[in-house]
């Protein structure tokens, strides 16, 4: 038997390695403190749930479902854009629902590469943006995120050779796993520059919400803004949106696109060669998130915000300074000696001596190496019994 060689460049994942990692420090009876996958511990919001459950009584949700099926959360998702951000958006030709936005960050290199055309990849980036491209046999040009530059990518840098063989750059900010924010007008820069070089600007927006602080009351002054927003005209744009973060309705697997009708069209294409769409019952109860009371989503921000708090208070009492992030639920640390260029090793040796699971910059990219990403998914006091053990281990 014979795997396919597109295989070959997805052997190493960072998550996958930090499963055997976490699953060897239970076998030596570690007691796990697991703060490597952003999974969130926090319950989606009641009205949801109630939604979903009555869904599963109804016959007529246990069927097939597809896209023309689909438009009340089409209609839903289109308002909630329009509500957020004062973006008009057609549900009929500028939305398509998802499996969670991976899925859309995963196919559309399909609908636009390629083989042998370059995507433009943040570095560090999320695991997904880079086995999309391979799938699609495409190649990465990754645009390093520095410190020294807020960790934003630098266009300039980019080589002209690359640029000429380039078709789709893929941005997504608040950013996983470095926290960073970007403003307006990085994004109108960013749009500016995919439409001179005929690039399809991709936005993957799952932390839209995370944010701990607004500069201003405006939608344009927003930590947290929509690539829509740079692009109102959706030239070149695409946006992915999942209700993972804001809604902790991680495991029920449900987001969209929404942006350029062109890029919906040719993603759709895909989707339908794949898949159909999920329960009906889910989307009914992500219909309810949109469009019900969004409490649950400003008490997950506060819980966030707390344990963040907490959390960075904690590592400045041993004297592990880092920066406290804006938005998202992580914390991105820069290593201390001995450990500043080996994250792997620093994560791998942390959980197997302490329990305390984490995840090595360096799996999310070359120039993520010397830093770690701690995922802020236990309550306070678990969150402060891990700075102890991490203290213990230093």
């Amino acid at each position: 038997m014979q795997i396919a060689k597109r295989l070959q460049p997805l052997q190493s994942n960072v998550f996958l390695d930090m499963d055997k990692a976490k699953a060897k420090a239970l076998a030596a009876g570690q007691e796990l403190i697991d703060l490597s996958l952003g999974s969130s511990d926090l319950p989606p919001p009641a009205h949801v749930i109630e939604t979903i459950a009555q869904s599963l009584y109804n016959p007529s949700t246990h069927g097939y479902l597809l896209f023309h099926g689909t438009l009340d959360f089409r209609q839903a998702a289109a308002h909630w854009y329009e509500q957020k951000f004062g973006i008009s958006v057609n549900p009929e030709t500028e939305v398509l629902p998802l499996i969670g936005s991976q899925e859309g960050t995963a196919h559309l290199p399909l609908a636009v590469l390629n083989p042998g055309d370059y995507a433009l990849l943040l570095d560090p980036g999320y695991p997904s943006h880079m086995g999309g491209v391979h799938f699609a046999s495409g190649q990465i040009y990754a645009m390093p995120m520095l410190a020294e530059n807020d960790f934003l990518p630098v266009f300039a840098d980019i080589p002209a050779p690359v640029l000429a063989q380039s078709r789709m750059m893929v941005l997504s900010y608040p950013h996983n796993p470095t926290t960073a924010i970007a403003p307006l007008s990085f994004f109108k820069e960013a749009v500016a520059f995919c439409q001179q070089h005929n690039l399809v600007l991709v936005h993957d927006f799952p932390y839209v919400d995370l944010v701990f602080q607004e500069t201003g009351k405006g939608k344009d002054q927003s930590l947290a803004p929509s690539i829509l927003q740079a692009d109102p005209h959706k030239s070149v744009s695409i946006e992915f949106f999942t209700l993972s973060k804001s809604y902790n309705m991680g495991g029920f697997r449900v987001g969209y696109a929404i942006g350029n009708a062109e890029l919906i069209r040719a993603l759709r294409k895909i989707k339908a060669a794949i898949d159909f769409n999920q329960y009906r019952g889910i989307l009914n109860g992500a219909i309810a998130a949109l469009t019900g009371p969004q409490s649950g989503v400003t008490a997950t921000v506060e819980t966030l915000r707390q344990r963040r708090d907490a959390f960075v208070g904690a590592l400045h009492r041993i004297g592990w300074y880092v920066p406290t992030p804006k938005a998202t639920m992580y914390v991105w640390a820069r290593l201390p000696e001995p450990w500043s260029r080996d994250s792997v090793e620093f994560c791998t040796q942390l959980v197997q001596k302490t329990g305390v699971a984490a995840s090595p910059g360096g799996g999310f990219g070359k120039s993520g190496e010397g830093y770690v990403r701690f995922a802020l998914v236990h309550d306070i006091p678990m969150l402060e019994t891990a700075v102890e053990r991490i203290a213990k281990f230093l």
